[in-house]
């Protein structure tokens, strides 16, 4: 699924806001490639986790990095009681069936945040691995933040897990700090993960310029 590099990805990345009409199945698979390895257990197989993705995706709840006309990266929020992914609890039973569907509803709930007043809450970033290293994450995160700031938030909040220090780095670098860690043994064999870090981020609405890449 990477992107194809060849005699391509040497201009510069745009971001734009909102998914691009017929990416929507390009965007389900990054956000797949980023994360099916936590949301496997939920979602799995993938040949049915990707076409959910696609069926219940907010487009307007994204912004994305574009690079020679191709969707390269992109990063949720969830805003006005509405998120990136989204799909009701009978839209997980008709795909998966009631019995499994039901199990995956309990494990789905475990990854519900709601924003308390105030915030906006972002819900990670998914860059193809081909052009990782060039900034698209950092200008992903300015672009979030910059919707933050026109929708009045104060703050800025994800949640980071254990087995993503990469992640975890980027933020830092991007000015959040970790407010809270919640540890989670029982779900280390079960969804891959031990412990989940909770970050925030103040929104300063006269902040510094956007930023670029090429």
């Amino acid at each position: 699924m990477g992107f194809d590099a060849t005699d391509t990805g040497t201009g510069p990345v745009t971001v734009r806001r909102g998914i691009p009409e017929g990416a929507e199945r390009r965007a389900a698979e990054l956000y797949w490639d980023a994360f099916g390895r936590k949301l496997g257990p939920a979602l799995n197989p993938p040949d049915k986790a990707v076409p959910f993705l696609v069926a219940h995706q907010n487009a307007d709840r994204a912004v994305c990095a574009i690079l020679d006309g191709q969707l390269v990266g992109l990063a949720g929020y969830q805003l006005g009681g509405r998120a990136l992914t989204g799909g009701s609890a009978a839209a997980v039973l008709r795909t998966y069936g009631h019995l499994r569907g039901l199990r995956r509803l309990v494990l789905l709930a475990l990854f519900e945040r709601h924003p308390a007043p105030g915030q906006l809450v972002m819900d990670g970033i998914a860059v193809d691995p081909d052009i990782r290293g060039r900034g698209v994450g950092s200008l992903l995160i300015e672009e979030v933040a910059a919707v933050a700031a026109e929708q009045g938030c104060r703050k800025i909040r994800l949640d980071v897990i254990d087995t993503n220090p990469r992640a975890r780095a980027l933020y830092e670098r991007r000015g959040f700090t970790a407010v809270r860690t919640e540890h989670t043994p029982w779900l280390l064999g079960l969804m891959g993960f031990g412990a989940v870090t909770t970050m925030h981020r103040p929104v300063v609405a006269d902040g510094p310029g956007r930023l670029s890449t090429s």
